[in-house]
């Protein structure tokens, strides 16, 4: 079988199919379908943003007639006021259709970055559970959350600053052509492309050392969630030093690249400023022996002047725009990517929805492997009449967990087919197929809310009164009312604050309150103590009665009441039947009880002997002894 890629996409340039692209995908959430009011609100922003740039251009000219006015002693007096009444009221047009613009832009770009993360949300969902069990949380983590932010950089930056400032560049060369001649617009048209130019040069000569960072921390990142959601592991072996070492590693790569990254930048800065003096040395220079010919007043003087540093002021931003804006775009372009990942398992067009009668499963000639070198069922005919409890046993290793995952269809199967009433699973929609199957697990992972919202996971809509009905069902309803917030307490981090036994209690009320026609219990009272193992045994009794029930077990006594058990050993049918069956075909099931029973009767020993201890301790030997 191929095995499909998933890794996650390389924080590099390798591979990345260009800029273009990515605006290009990022285009139609600025122009959205259906939604008019953004279209309209995309307009008015540019239309704010050009009346902005029309009053930043007039600042200056505002100015040189206040200074010509009062370089004149001959002049009126009202005249150089109504010229810094309007310079002052050009400033104050500037921020105002500024802060304007801002404000009508605001719904666009805050809209584009929902729709973006919802969308990547969703297709991280529907991607397989392959790609979910090797995926690294924290670094998949920050993926999304740079890549939804670099929206906002590419739309602020590009929209708000690097645009605004080539239309203000065209207009001052135009003014500055018009009211004197081409050269002063060459100079300062010369000026700022060396400064562009150098600016682009060094910027990306330090995007190497931004994706270094980017690369460290999202491995110093991965490296502290892991080792933190594994808290009791690395107490269990007193690993805190070595996980900080882990950690210090991360962090010491981060931290020479930063350094480096730094250093740059004061390089990239002297640079900016030698071009800027350069040009603003050779526009007074321009502009003073104007003056000496009688062909420019001083307020001519300080335009051109005030013009150049006018432009020079979000030219000082530019190593910073471009860089934002590319590093920006790398980051769009790998959550793209993770977007771009094909799901494994998908529903094929206009599937129907999973219809059933009775609930009859059948696995026909199924084969399935993990991998190429990992050959997990060979060749599994097994039956799961409508109505009826099949059990599953056999040793570890033997692909009991994976006829669970096959019928949930979180993998394919590699030849043959999965049924149920006949309909293959690869046939049907996985939503309905999901809907009709109830799943308690082995390991139980909770959400970090409460026992209350944990149960009603299986069915959002339930009110308190069936919570409260499942939770009985499942013998946890006098555990929780015994809690000071009892359903409204919160259970941790995965559950940890609940014990082994008591997290799977809350999942399988959760699977009591979905009601599903198919139940799968995938070692469902592993956790329990054997008094509470007792009480859930005939509570799923209760439950599973009239319904479809697999039960894959390793501890045989829980399954002795099942309709039928089947052995699975290497991937194969070995034996099927009732327990009393196999016990009497004297095979791996007789040996597994046995052995089981052994086990249990020594565990019994040791327990009366831990209660009373002047029991004789002959009495924990076994009886073989």
């Amino acid at each position: 079988m191929r095995k499909r890629s998933t890794e996650m996409p390389p924080e590099t340039p390798d591979g990345i199919r260009g800029d273009g692209r990515v605006l290009r995908r990022l285009l139609p959430h600025l122009w959205p379908k259906g939604e008019p009011r953004l279209k309209a609100r995309m307009v008015a922003s540019m239309v704010l943003l050009l009346l902005a740039k029309v009053a930043t251009v007039t600042v200056p000219i505002f100015y040189k007639d206040a200074v010509d006015a009062l370089s004149v002693p001959t002049t009126i007096a009202a005249v150089p006021i109504l010229a810094i009444l309007a310079y002052g009221l050009a400033r104050v047009s500037v921020i105002l259709f500024n802060e304007l613009r801002d404000l009508v832009f605001a719904r666009v770009v805050e809209r584009a970055m929902h729709v973006v993360g919802l969308d990547t949300f969703r297709h991280l969902h529907a991607l397989s559970l392959r790609f979910h069990m090797d995926r690294q949380t924290g670094g998949l983590s920050r993926v999304i959350e740079r890549g939804t932010r670099g929206i906002e950089i590419v739309l602020r930056l590009f929209a708000f600053r690097a645009g605004p400032a080539v239309i203000e560049l065209v207009m001052v060369c135009g003014i500055l052509w018009w009211m004197f001649d081409w050269t002063f617009a060459a100079a300062i048209v010369v000026t700022i492309a060396l400064y562009i130019a150098w600016t682009l040069a060094v910027t990306t000569w330090r995007l190497e050392f931004r994706r270094t960072m980017n690369q460290h921390d999202a491995e110093a990142n991965t490296k502290a969630i892991d080792s933190l959601l594994n808290y009791e592991t690395v107490k269990y072996f007193g690993n805190e030093e070595h996980e900080a070492r882990r950690f210090d590693r991360a962090l010491t790569a981060y931290e020479n690249a930063a350094v480096k990254s730094h250093s740059s930048l004061s390089v990239l800065n002297i640079g900016q400023g030698a071009v800027i003096a350069a040009g603003l040395v050779v526009i007074m220079a321009m502009a003073g022996r104007g003056i000496v010919a009688g062909t420019m007043t001083p307020g001519d003087f300080v335009l051109v002047n005030t013009y150049l540093m006018q432009l020079s002021i979000p030219l000082n931003f530019l190593g910073m725009v471009y860089r934002e804006i590319r590093q920006a775009l790398v980051d769009m372009e790998i959550m793209f990517s993770l977007r771009d990942q094909p799901p494994e398992i998908a529903d094929k067009p206009d599937s129907p929805d999973l219809t059933v009668t009775g609930g009859t499963i059948r696995f026909e000639r199924v084969r399935f492997a993990y991998g190429p070198d990992r050959d997990v069922l060979r060749g599994i005919d097994l039956e799961v009449p409508a109505g009826r409890t099949v059990a599953i046993v056999g040793p570890s290793g033997a692909g009991k967990s994976t006829i669970g995952r096959l019928l949930y269809r979180f993998y394919d199967v590699t030849d043959g087919c999965v049924t149920i009433d006949g309909q293959d699973v690869r046939e049907i929609t996985q939503a309905s197929l999901r809907r009709a199957i109830g799943v308690v697990p082995q390991d139980t992972v909770l959400f970090n809310d409460s026992i209350g919202y944990n149960i009603a996971y299986g069915n959002p809509a339930a009110d308190q009164h069936e919570i409260e009905r499942a939770a009985k069902l499942a013998s946890l309803h006098d555990f929780v009312r015994m809690l000071p917030a009892g359903y409204d307490t919160m259970v941790g981090e995965r559950g940890l604050k609940l014990s082994g036994g008591e997290k799977q209690r809350v999942a399988i009320a959760r699977t009591i309150l979905k009601d599903p026609a198919i139940l799968l219990f995938d070692e469902a009272t592993s956790q329990l103590d054997s008094h509470t193992e007792k009480d859930i045994q005939a509570a799923l009794r209760q439950v599973s009665s009239g319904r479809t029930t697999l039960v894959i077990a390793h501890r045989l006594s829980t399954v002795i009441d099942a309709d039928r058990i089947v052995v699975l050993d290497e991937g194969r049918v070995a034996e099927s039947g009732t327990h009393q069956e196999l016990l009497a075909l004297g095979g791996r099931y007789a040996a597994l009880w046995h052995k089981q029973q052994e086990t249990q009767a020594l565990e019994a020993r040791l327990e009366q002997a831990a209660r009373d201890p002047d029991t004789d301790h002959e009495l924990a030997r076994p009886t073989n002894a």
